[in-house]
């Protein structure tokens, strides 16, 4: 009788085992799962930091460049109205007369 009642234990225990894998297994599973999404969380969150990042990056190149075209352009009528120095000849002074400096 000893016999049978132990085969009947182990029969009992054996889909508790099987249980007590697939459970273990399911949970490491999940655990897998949850780090997957996590680590795809922060490097969607990454991303769009970085895409702001070069967006406020891109503005402010943008804004030098039209304050760069701007001050060329000023600088540009400037010259039409107002030669530079290379275009004009030098001007000599001639030198003070003697009834100029006696004075």
């Amino acid at each position: 009788m000893k016999a049978s009642s132990d085969l009947e234990m182990t029969k009992e225990k054996v889909p508790v085992l099987l249980l007590v894998a697939v459970v273990f297994v399911l949970l490491i599973c999940v655990l897998i799962v949850a780090d997957r999404t996590s680590k795809a969380v922060q490097r969607g969150r990454r991303r769009r930091e970085a895409a702001q990042r070069l967006a406020a990056a891109a503005a402010q190149g943008a804004a030098r460049h039209r304050q760069r075209k701007a001050t060329e352009q000023v600088s540009t009528a400037l010259t039409s109205v107002m030669p530079t120095i290379h275009d004009v000849d030098t001007r000599h002074v001639d030198e003070p007369s003697e009834a100029a400096t006696a004075r």
